[in-house]
Order: C-alpha cells, then sequence, then structure tokens
C-alpha cells in the first residue's frame, strides 16, 4: 500500500463502510453530472444520465481490468456538440439518435489512438508533455472551475421570478426569467459553513470521520440551510429560503428513467448523409480536446497514487475505456462521459484509491437512478452546499498540479516560461472557436504549453533536473 493511502487500489473495504465510501463518491460527482442534461434541455433525463455515468463507469473498469479508481461522468466538452445534434435534427428524436453517433463518433477517435498508443508505447507523450507542461495543466483543471464554484457558493435552490424591462423593435417589454430566490448572503453562509465542516472532519475527524468529510460536511451544510429555509417558510421571506422542499411534493417513489435509446429509436428514420456529417464535425475534433484532458487527469491521480496509470493499466486501456465507457453510457444518458476531476479530488482527499468504492459507486449510481426519493433529495442539496465542497475538491485538483510543478527547476527561464504560457492563459479564459467547434481554455493552454516547450527545448539541451523527471513519469 502507498503510505499516503488509507485505501489503496486493490484494497477492499468493509461492505458498510464501502456503500458510505461510495455514496461520497456519488456526491462528488452528481452535481456536474446531472447539470449537463439540464442544460441541453429537449427532455433529456438526469435520472438516466446519472444511469449511463455507472454504465460507463462499469465500462471502464472491466476496460482497464479494475486497475484505475477513477469515475466516468458527463462531459462538459460536449456540450457545445450535443447542442449542435439538436440544432441539426428534423425531430427532436432525431436530436436523441444524433447524441448517440456523436458519442460513437467520439468514442471512435479514443479507440484509434488507443491502438497507436499500443503500438508505439507511451514515451512518446512523456516527451510531448513532461512535468514542466502537465504540472500546470493539472493545476489550471483546477483554477479553472474557480468561478463555478464561487458562483455556486451564493445560489441556493428556490426560484422566484425575475422581471427585466428590454427594448425589442423599439418596444419595451417584459422578459421573466427564474433566478435565486434567497439573499446571497445566506447562501453563502450555507456554503462556508459546509466548507469548514469539511476541513475540519478532514484534519481533526477521527477513525470513519476522517474518510467520509463530504458527506458529513454535506450534512451540515444542508441541516443548517434547512434551519433558514424552515424559518423562511414560516414568516414568509423568499430571502431565507435556500432548500426546495417542493420538489418532495410531486416525487414518485419508483420510476424509470427516460433512456436515451428509446427515443432515439424513433428518429433513425430522420438520419440522412448531411446529419451525419454535422455530427461528425461537431463531436471528432473535441474527442481530441478530451484527449488531453484525459491524460491529464490520469497523470494526476497517478501522482495521487503513487503508481503510473499509463503505464500499468496502460494509456491504451485507459483511453479504450474510456471512449467505449462513453459510447455505452450515451445509449442510456446521451451524454459523452469523461474521467472527472471531482472523483480524482475525492480520492486525493479521503485517501481512498480503491477500486471497489469506485465500481460500487457505478452500482449505486444506477440503482438510485430509479428511486424518485433519492434522487430528489440528491437533487435537492442547495448549490451554496455544493459550491463549499466545489471549493475543496477543485482546490485539491489545483494543489496536485502546483506539487508537479515542484519538481521542476524554474530557476531556468525555459520553465519558467513554459509555465507561464499554460497558467496565464488559462487563468484569463483563453478559448478558440472554429464554427460550431470549440477549444476549450485547458486545451488551449495545454498547447500553448506544448508549443512553448518543444520551441524552447529544440534550441537548447534539456535541463537535466527535467530530465530526470521524465525518466520518474516512464
Amino acid at each position: 500500500m502507498t503510505k499516503n493511502l488509507v485505501y489503496d487500489i486493490h484494497d477492499k473495504p468493509k461492505f458498510g463502510s464501502m456503500l458510505v465510501f461510495a455514496f461520497q463518491q456519488v456526491l462528488a460527482i452528481l452535481a456536474a453530472t446531472i447539470l449537463v442534461p439540464a442544460i441541453i434541455g429537449n427532455g433529456m433525463s438526469q435520472s438516466a444520465a446519472l444511469f449511463g455515468a455507472g454504465v460507463g463507469t462499469l465500462v471502464y473498469q472491466l476496460v482497464t481490468r479494475f486497475k484505475s479508481p477513477v469515475f466516468l461522468g458527463s462531459s462538459f466538452a460536449f456540450i457545445g456538440s450535443m447542442f449542435a445534434a439538436f440544432g441539426g435534427a428534423v425531430s427532436v428524436s432525431a436530436g436523441y439518435a444524433g447524441l448517440i453517433v456523436g458519442a460513437v463518433f467520439a468514442g471512435l477517435v479514443y479507440v484509434v489512438i488507443a491502438i497507436i498508443v499500443k503500438f508505439a508505447g507511451v514515451a512518446w507523450i512523456n516527451k510531448l508533455m513532461p512535468t514542466v507542461v502537465i504540472g500546470p495543466t493539472v493545476a489550471l483543471i483546477g483554477l479553472s472551475l474557480a468561478v463555478n464554484a464561487v458562483g455556486d457558493l451564493t445560489t441556493g435552490k428556490v426560484l422566484v421570478e425575475k422581471v427585466d424591462q428590454v427594448i425589442v423593435d423599439g418596444a419595451i417589454v417584459d422578459q421573466v426569467s427564474m433566478v435565486s430566490g434567497c439573499s446571497p448572503y445566506v447562501a453563502l453562509i450555507c456554503g462556508l459553513v459546509t466548507l469548514f465542516a469539511i476541513f475540519l472532519f478532514s484534519v481533526y475527524g477521527k477513525k470513519m470521520a476522517k474518510l467520509i468529510p463530504f458527506i458529513l460536511g454535506i450534512m451540515v451544510g444542508y441541516a443548517t440551510a434547512a434551519i433558514f429555509t424552515v424559518i423562511g417558510i414560516a414568516t414568509e421571506n423568499v430571502a431565507l429560503q435556500v432548500i426546495n422542499f417542493a420538489a418532495f411534493k410531486d416525487m414518485q417513489i419508483f420510476a424509470i428513467p427516460d433512456f436515451t435509446f428509446i427515443e432515439a429509436i424513433k428518429g433513425v428514420k430522420d438520419i440522412d448523409a448531411s446529419f451525419l456529417a454535422t455530427i461528425a464535425v461537431a463531436y471528432i475534433p473535441v474527442a481530441f480536446v478530451v484527449f488531453a484532458e484525459h491524460i491529464a487527469d490520469h497523470k494526476n491521480l497517478s501522482s495521487i497514487i503513487g503508481s503510473d496509470l499509463l503505464e500499468e493499466p496502460g494509456l491504451h486501456r485507459t483511453l479504450l475505456g474510456d471512449g467505449v465507457g462513453s459510447m455505452a453510457g450515451a445509449i442510456f444518458g446521451g451524454c459523452p462521459n469523461t474521467t472527472y476531476g471531482e472523483s480524482v479530488g475525492c480520492v486525493a482527499i479521503t485517501r481512498n484509491a480503491s477500486v471497489v468504492t469506485i465500481t460500487t459507486t457505478a452500482f449505486m449510481c444506477m440503482i438510485i437512478s430509479f428511486f424518485g426519493p433519492f434522487v430528489t433529495f440528491l437533487a435537492s442539496i442547495p448549490n451554496c452546499v455544493m459550491g463549499g465542497v466545489c471549493v475543496a475538491l477543485y482546490g485539491f485538483i489545483a494543489v496536485s498540479g502546483l506539487k508537479m510543478i515542484q519538481q521542476v527547476d524554474l530557476n531556468e527561464g525555459r520553465n519558467l516560461f513554459v509555465v507561464s504560457a499554460i497558467l496565464i492563459p488559462g487563468i484569463g479564459g483563453l478559448s478558440v472557436s472554429f464554427g460550431s467547434v470549440e477549444l476549450t481554455t485547458i486545451a488551449c493552454a495545454l498547447i500553448l504549453g506544448i508549443l512553448t516547450n518543444i520551441l524552447l527545448n529544440k534550441l537548447g539541451k534539456p535541463q537535466a533536473k527535467e530530465s530526470v523527471s521524465e525518466e520518474e513519469n516512464k
């Protein structure tokens, strides 16, 4: 067992503890996983996306021979592609079919790259993306999510109508939208209570409490939000109402999720060559972008668990598992899946790298997607409470990257400039669009870092210290 881990990859916690650890992973990945279908709309089911994430993760674990403790969830990188699938379809059903076809296109990109890696090895990747490149990129993954976490900290679940007057064709009309009803200060209190509870349980917790800081933190934050909400309801003060208890009124005990393939079957007849071309252009280029993030996530996780996942089980297996898992997940949930930084952060903070825990998480997601009380409760957790969780998770991702940078001699100008070329454009939010294809901030920063590293090291010999770091990563 790695000395920094409580549970190593092959360790099996006791059954009761394992269920608790798995539920903690569910809480860590939940918000992002169900948010993607909510953003896309068109009747996409959040429960189906949760089920699809579980299926994708199981496929990934099977392909990687249960040697990589990471969860696959709905990918935000493909949101533009998913919009394009519905936008280019003649019907909603055809759009659903396009989601599955697009996920297959993207997954095949991973399969092809996996085959190349199988025969060419990973040495070229370590040379292309050494520590000086991958370290700041991992840090950027956490830092780039900071705005989302901070935004959630001041947002509740209860929505109210907001009316703005806008000018349309020279006339003043009312524009109605739904916004968070509770006071941002009340939400911030709940979020900070959650955050500090996680910190305290992580640092001062004993035995089990130290291993489930997120569950305990969310319980404390949810209880705080519930107290404010009850007072708000009693006093008819919307500003104090953080949790949307009304969501529980029409809740079904058991319901089969609206799986994507059911609706997609109806739209197969509307697929033609033109639509297929539209889907291919929307999905395939994005798959290459997510490929870079795949490597960053697995290098980050490798540094946490003390074992190079690019060597064992091998990058070809993680890529194949990610690609095929994404296809399988999209058949049920419609969303292409990707490795989740939230899951990696949870492993880092709890020091639980047990693959059995991740596998149990996948089964748990599939099972609870059928039960209304669980799904409704999880969905009712206020944004501000999850914001407190995300501050801790994203912070650990950023710190993991910064720890990698410590291996690099920043007194050398070439290394300093490579790190600068990644962090500043990345934190500044640089992104580039080519029609419906967008190079995300992470992708742009990584490409700049790779090009800078190649340029500066082609003009001189690599530094000895950096060469050692590269050898350590092979």
